[in-house]
């Protein structure tokens, strides 16, 4: 089913589409801003500028640039959490970053089971939290969760396909993630009237989800069949689920923001909020599309 004969190449030009679709849409929402005063939406599609170029480096310099992307995300995570953390910031970093090295050091020595060792922690971290909440505990689970989730962004370089094949599943999992929060944003804010959870997050309604699952599928359809990944069925069939398990990803992490009295983890990325506001659906689409790869493959 997976195949591929130019895969890179074929990679290259639908990043470079990308960057010219974005700056269609820099473009449009600028002339649209001079008669909208907030420009929130000319923030919110010109951050990209800043978060697409990493993801390409990181793209670029595979087999290490998925895991520098990782350390560099979740870094970036530790020390968003800690602002809000109530009595030990700086051992509350420690912590994640001793976390995050083991977990690079088990995956990194191919240990058997390894891939389960965050989801497990992350279980446990979520019935002690259950059982006695608290903001502290709630956010070591929210590290957790961020790390078991990109874990399988890492897992990815384990599948048994050639590079250039896995090379484009990285670049596959990133865009439909990424292009499916901006058709959920775009098609809630013009079409959204009723909504999913008003007290949880009251910008996510029902038609801001159909949106995202219908662009999301064609979108795997579009970047799958130029990448030759699989047939249209199955990649229509991942298009949608990927897109259903990013807007529950954002969810989780909106519940805990409305826990913890957050609007934002942070304001790193202008009109976007923190980088766990952007990488939240990461958590569970990177272990959709890994479990989907290896159940495809045997």
């Amino acid at each position: 089913m997976f195949q591929g004969l130019d895969i890179d190449g074929a990679t290259v030009s639908a990043m470079l589409v990308l960057y010219v679709v974005l700056g269609a849409a820099s473009a449009a929402v600028t002339w649209l801003g001079r008669a909208s005063p907030t420009g929130s939406l000319r923030l919110q599609v010109n951050a990209w500028w800043f978060i697409f170029p990493v993801f390409s480096v990181a793209w670029a310099l595979y087999p290490w640039g998925p895991g520098l992307l990782v350390a560099l995300i979740a870094a970036l995570a530790w020390r968003e959490l800690a602002l809000h953390h109530p009595t030990a910031p700086r051992r509350f970093q420690w912590a994640c970053a001793a976390l995050l090295a083991l977990q690079f050091a088990v995956m990194g020595a191919e240990l058997p089971g390894a891939v389960a060792l965050l989801p497990v922690l992350a279980l446990l971290q979520l019935i002690r939290w259950w059982q006695q909440p608290a903001p502290a505990r709630l956010l070591w689970l929210l590290f957790l969760l961020l790390c078991a989730g990109l874990g399988f962004v890492l897992q990815l370089e384990r599948l048994p396909l050639d590079m250039a094949q896995r090379r484009a599943w990285f670049f596959y999992l990133f865009t439909v993630t990424a292009l499916n929060d901006v058709a959920q944003f775009i098609s809630g804010k013009c079409l959204g009237r009723h909504k999913i959870a008003k007290t949880i997050s009251p910008n996510k309604t029902w038609a801001g989800l159909l949106g995202g699952v219908v662009a999301s599928a064609l979108v795997s359809l579009a970047l799958g069949m130029q990448l030759q990944l699989a047939s249209a069925p199955f990649l229509l069939a991942l298009g949608a689920g990927l897109s259903l398990a990013g807007f529950l990803g954002d969810l989780v992490f909106s519940a805990a923001k409305r826990a913890l009295g957050l609007k934002d983890f942070s304001n790193l990325i202008p009109g976007h909020g923190g980088i766990l506001d952007r990488a939240d659906s990461l958590v569970l689409t990177a272990p959709l599309l890994y479990g989907v790869l290896r159940w495809s493959l045997h």
